[in-house]
């Protein structure tokens, strides 16, 4: 295992596995340039075969990103009229209205458009989790990401709630598409903030946890510190849903768990019978995504035992 990963980010192998994929494209791009009317009149043939008889499956729809660039603009403008006096964040400690936040950025709902807000993740964030991370902001602003967009805010999540509340911007009509999004649960201590955050039941909900940047911060002692926040909850919601019934409610809803992180990072670790337990990983390092798995598949064993 120590030798592929160490094959993975060697620098010479990546450049000839690029050079190789590259000569491959270039490769199929020559097959569809001479095959393509062929292939075309062939598929022609075969009854119910189009693509809209398709379907497809993607787990990984987050709630804050289920919408188009459209979707958001017309809400981010709906809310500058309606809601332009109200409170919506706090700044050095001065609270500031839904107008002073745009006041500061010297914008109104006319300067808005598609193109100013930037949010669409092209080709360009392949394989680039920083630009990816960026289009989350609203016109390169992670103040109006704040707001719009997430639950941790000083309208408790308003905006978002109703924002994913909305009917989702698919084809009218069409009975194909069902939305399924996902929505975080981050792994802060269970008497800060109750798992999950998000204010409204939702179709599907999974964790995505980062526990090396929880870890810098302070916010996490261990790894089963982690773990516990995360699992703690909902065992405590499985067990006695009368005490706890927002979360009992929210977990019909549940319908899984998805473990997401910037694929491009090496692990400098590996699981073996030698690695650290939980409540020993002190780290500032994230565990190997083995390690993840491992335990998280661990606890969902249990809690999908314990809600049978």
């Amino acid at each position: 295992m120590n030798f592929l990963m160490a094959l993975i980010i060697n620098g010479p192998i990546k450049s000839f596995c690029y050079r190789r994929l590259q000569y491959l494209s270039s490769r199929f791009q020559m097959h569809v340039l001479l095959n393509e009317m062929k292939e075309l009149a062939a598929q022609k043939k075969v009854p119910h075969r189009d693509f809209y008889n398709i379907r497809k499956v993607d787990t990984h729809i987050h709630a804050s990103s289920c919408m188009n660039q459209k979707h958001l603009l017309r809400f981010i403008k709906r809310a500058m009229k309606k809601h332009l006096d109200e409170i919506v964040h706090v700044e050095k400690g001065k609270e500031q209205t839904l107008k002073e936040v745009f006041e500061t950025m010297n914008l109104t709902a006319y300067d808005l458009s598609v193109d100013t807000l930037d949010v669409h993740a092209d080709r360009n964030t392949f394989h680039r989790f920083d630009k990816f991370n960026a289009k989350y902001n609203p016109i390169g602003e992670s103040i109006l990401r704040e707001i719009f967009i997430k639950t941790d805010n000083r309208v408790s999540g308003k905006y978002f709630a109703h924002i994913i509340k909305l009917p989702p911007p698919t084809a009218p009509g069409s009975p194909s598409p069902v939305p399924s999004s996902r929505q975080s649960c981050v792994p802060v201590p269970v008497s800060s903030s109750p798992i999950p955050s998000c204010p409204i039941p939702i179709p599907c909900a999974h964790s995505r946890s980062h526990s090396d940047v929880y870890r810098t911060k302070g916010q996490l002692a261990n790894f089963q510190e982690m773990l516990e926040n995360i699992f703690l909850p909902l065992y405590e919601a499985t067990l006695h849903p009368a005490q706890h019934p927002e979360l009992h409610l929210f977990l019909e809803h549940v319908d899984g768990f998805d473990s997401v992180d910037d694929e491009s990072k090496p692990e400098h670790h590996i699981f073996n019978l030698d690695s650290p337990l939980p409540g020993n990983w002190v780290e500032e390092d994230n565990p190997p995504y083995s390690y993840y798995l491992y335990y998280m598949y661990a606890n969902m064993t249990v809690l999908n035992h314990l809600r049978r």
